[in-house]
């Protein structure tokens, strides 16, 4: 049986909406109460609240925290998936969750259910060792789940797993891998290939079906990664439902870190893009979260497009040097400070669809990633009411 969790209202007093660019939207991922089967028009994004989970919660003897991705189940429930690797807090795991709101008012997260991912075998993954790095989950149009993985970088054939994208049931069983570009691999984590954590960060399924992946931040042959002086380049891979291999393959680029971290800090600041929704068959909300340690995080949203201009960069071994391409349309939605209308935010990494207001007004959900670390983050839950223009 779930249990209420710290609900708060995370804004002012004021409502303010801000302006932002007029875009248009279709249902995809997840149900939307089923209400929007056609485009609606989005003029500006109202703040409704958040919410908070305090780090340390445990459910079911189980640590809870981690949410690296996010999706409307079509009961209005909502999936999330947990980044513990395993060898860490726990099995490898992912949760149905009950998000509550109305137009103005708290929210209220509710955590109704903890399922483990299988193996092909039926088994879980370890609870005693890393394997797999679950970062995003989405609904599939069959009613099962997607969901990625970064994979573990290893030094021996013990420890080195590649990321992946699969299939499984809501019960956890696992349904297939898709066939993702072997340019994602891990090699040796210097000269090419995959860079450690930094892979399959962003999943979305499109409105006919067609599931999209991207990497958060460079592979080591696309250039370095982002930093205050430069941005960088990930790619994005179409996947075709049908067959499970990739149809067609894209280049987003990172803009450059906004925010540094303070001298001392024990890591560096970074930017990357840690999910994104689809909004059309070729359209994206992008999440590009900045952090600097010591100073917070610096959320933006993006609207992301392929184009007929918009250069299929399959055959392309390197998007660095001499490489001529042109990557998907780029305009900033929204840029939320380190504290934005009152909510200090934290480490945003899912976005998803949320429930139709009385109103008839469309949400939108993010969630952040808690790490596990207590005292300075939680797992934040952030509404958006939809205004149309």
């Amino acid at each position: 049986m779930g249990s209420v969790l710290h609900s708060f209202w995370g804004r002012l007093a004021a409502a303010s909406a801000f302006t932002a660019l007029s875009v248009a939207l279709v249902a995809c991922g997840g149900s939307d109460d089923g209400n929007h089967a056609g485009e609606s028009r989005v003029a500006s994004l109202k703040l409704i609240g958040t919410a908070s989970i305090p780090t340390g919660t445990l459910f079911e003897g189980v640590e809870f925290g981690g949410i690296s991705g996010l999706d409307q189940a079509t009961d209005g429930s909502f999936w999330a998936i947990s980044d513990d690797r395993g060898g860490e807090r726990g099995t490898p795991r992912f949760y149905n969750l009950s998000i509550d709101y109305a137009d103005t008012g708290s929210v209220t997260v509710k955590i109704n259910r903890q399922t483990y991912m299988q193996r092909e075998d039926g088994s879980s993954f370890p609870a005693t060792a890393r394997t797999v790095d679950p970062e995003a989950i989405r609904l599939a149009p069959n009613g099962n789940l997607y969901w990625s993985s970064e994979g573990n970088w290893g030094t021996t054939a013990a420890t080195l797993f590649q990321p992946f994208v699969r299939e499984m049931t809501t019960a956890g069983k696992f349904v297939r891998e898709f066939k993702t570009p072997a340019i994602y691999n891990y090699v040796d984590n210097t000269t090419t290939g995959g860079r450690s954590n930094k892979l399959f960060e962003a999943l979305t399924v499109a409105p006919d079906g067609t599931v999209f992946v991207a990497n958060e931040d460079a592979l080591i042959q696309d250039g370095p990664i982002t930093t205050l002086q430069a941005g960088s380049v990930v790619r994005v891979t179409a996947l075709d439902p049908a067959t499970g291999s990739a149809k067609a393959q894209y280049a987003y680029q990172l803009p450059k870190i906004p925010v540094d971290a303070p001298a001392g800090a024990p890591f560096g600041p970074d930017n990357g893009l840690s999910d994104f929704l689809a909004i059309g068959n070729k359209k994206f909300i992008a999440v590009e979260r900045a952090f600097a340690s010591g100073i917070g995080n610096t959320i933006r949203l993006v609207l992301t497009e392929i184009t007929d201009g918009t250069t299929n960069v399959t055959s392309m071994v390197s998007l660095t040097g001499a490489a001529t391409y042109t990557p998907m349309s780029r305009k900033l939605l929204l840029e939320m400070p380190i504290n934005y209308q009152g909510v200090k935010l934290d480490n945003i990494e899912a976005i998803t669809w949320g429930k139709t207001l009385p109103n008839g007004h469309r949400t939108i959900v993010l969630a952040a990633d808690n790490n596990f670390t207590v005292n300075t983050q939680a797992n934040q839950f952030i509404v958006f009411e939809v205004i149309p223009d």
